[in-house]
């Protein structure tokens, strides 16, 4: 069999082959539609040329081994695998996986077409990969071929997803050598992937991934990782690209070097180089019946000219940065409440309570925070809200008084009658603060806190937000 041609039905006709998506060294990917729930797919086999090979039923065991792993790894930047099947062709079982077909294009292509990438918009993109290699790895796997061509951006907000796990394997012990086979794209592969024998490990992945972060900054390739041991010395991305800043300058380089021991030994910890991450203060232990103390009111902090997009939790904000941006003011705050209920656990539910409040990670509040600051020109923001609070004289204690005053500040009542949803003014010509809002809607559409509205801006508060 070379190929399937379009309307070949697999897997007694649950699946009707459109066309072949394309194809590398042992696996072909084509286009198929799931003619019971009405949905396109990809499927993934082995291809004619490995299917004439003597050792074709190992390479079959290992594809199979790649989705049962892909499977295990249920996360937002991972290719999705929806099941396995085993499908004849003439006498040979041929396996196939079925996959989330993602609408978009990778991110070589995305290079091409659009030239290099500056920090603000290479940086989100590096850290989602980041997010997955770090869960795939807590997995028991590397993936051991990132680069351009096996991250794929969404059409919607180039979120970025981690695909071809075709050379995926599980790590063994820590230091335990094992046979090498494959040598990667060598431009991204690290020394290690390119030797006969190897320790093999995340900061495998490590060196990959900061190799992608220098081509989509500089658009150059680095030397090879074999060059380079014959004294060919990495050249700075910053002499490529003076606007690169010192701090991601150094991170590539540290990322990049050439002995595995030299590198950092996990992905979160090349982030943490890349985008240190904020202190995050312990939450005070506080009660409605003891709290009596007023918030400090701040001085009116001036928004942000950059944005730090930063998710211990690996939470996509593209798409909330790609509204604000385009200031699409209801759409934006629709997507903060998603984030913020996805943030907290919180989506079956609908709603904030005090706990999930309370543990909010404050990377992620000062993130959707600064977000909002910055397209807004300082204007919406949960800090702008919390200033405003505190200076009507709001406190932990929750002052039914205040909280009704803030709520006309911001526009929220009017005529003393609380707003519905649908009623805001989603515009820059809203009244200072009146946005973020959906955060706070209650069951009944109203825009409006509760009891519980104190321990936010006590959580604003002491996140330093």
């Amino acid at each position: 069999m070379r190929h399937w041609p379009p309307g070949q039905q697999l897997h007694q006709g649950k699946y009707l082959i459109e066309e072949i998506l394309g194809g590398g060294g042992f696996g072909v990917t084509y286009r198929a539609q799931n003619r019971k729930e009405g949905k396109v797919v990809a499927i993934k086999t082995l291809n004619a040329n490995v299917q004439g090979k003597p050792n074709f039923r190992e390479f079959q065991t290992k594809f199979v081994n790649e989705a049962l792993s892909l499977a295990r790894c249920s996360h937002p930047h991972v290719v999705q695998v929806y099941e396995v099947f085993p499908e004849m062709v003439g006498n040979i079982e041929l396996w196939c996986m079925v996959m989330e077909l993602i609408d978009g294009i990778d991110l070589a292509s995305h290079l091409e077409d659009n030239g290099l990438l500056s920090e603000a918009k290479a940086l989100p993109i590096v850290q989602q990969v980041g997010s997955a290699l770090s869960f795939v790895h807590q997995q028991g796997f590397t993936h051991l071929d990132v680069k351009p061509q096996n991250i794929m951006l969404r059409q919607r907000g180039l979120e970025a997803v981690l695909i071809d796990f075709g050379i995926a394997r599980q790590v063994t012990a820590p230091g335990k050598l094992r046979t090498n086979s494959n040598s990667g794209t060598e431009c991204y592969a690290p020394i290690e992937l390119l030797e006969r024998r190897a320790e093999l490990g995340a900061y495998t992945d490590v060196y990959s991934l900061t190799a992608t972060l220098y081509v989509m900054l500089t658009g150059e390739l680095p030397f090879p990782s074999q060059f380079r041991k014959q004294n060919i010395p990495l050249t700075p991305p910053k002499q490529f690209k003076s606007e690169i800043s010192d701090r991601v300058n150094a991170a590539i380089m540290k990322g990049m070097e050439l002995e595995p021991q030299n590198r950092p030994q996990s992905v979160q910890e090349w982030l943490d180089l890349l985008v240190p991450k904020p202190v995050v203060l312990p939450s005070p232990k506080v009660s409605p019946q003891s709290a009596q103390k007023s918030f400090e009111t701040p001085p009116k902090p001036a928004h942000p000219d950059t944005a730090r997009v930063i998710s211990v939790l690996g939470i996509n904000y593209i798409n909330l940065e790609n509204l604000l941006a385009a200031k699409k003011w209801q759409e934006a705050d629709e997507e903060t409440r998603r984030v913020m209920l996805k943030v907290a656990s919180r989506e079956q539910e609908g709603w904030l309570e005090p706990e999930s409040i309370e543990k909010f990670p404050c990377e992620d509040l000062r993130t959707i925070d600064q977000l909002w600051l910055k397209y807004s020109d300082g204007r919406f923001g949960f800090s702008v809200q919390k200033r405003i609070y505190s200076s009507l004289g709001g406190t932990r204690k929750y002052p039914e008084k205040a909280w009704e005053n803030f709520c006309e500040r911001v526009g929220w009542i009017k005529n003393n009658q609380c707003l519905y949803y649908t009623d805001l003014t989603f515009s820059e010509k809203a009244p200072e603060a009146h946005l973020p809002a959906a955060w706070c809607r209650s069951k009944a559409g109203e825009v409006r806190g509760s009891g519980w509205m104190w321990w936010f801006f006590s959580r604003v508060e002491t996140c330093k937000v």
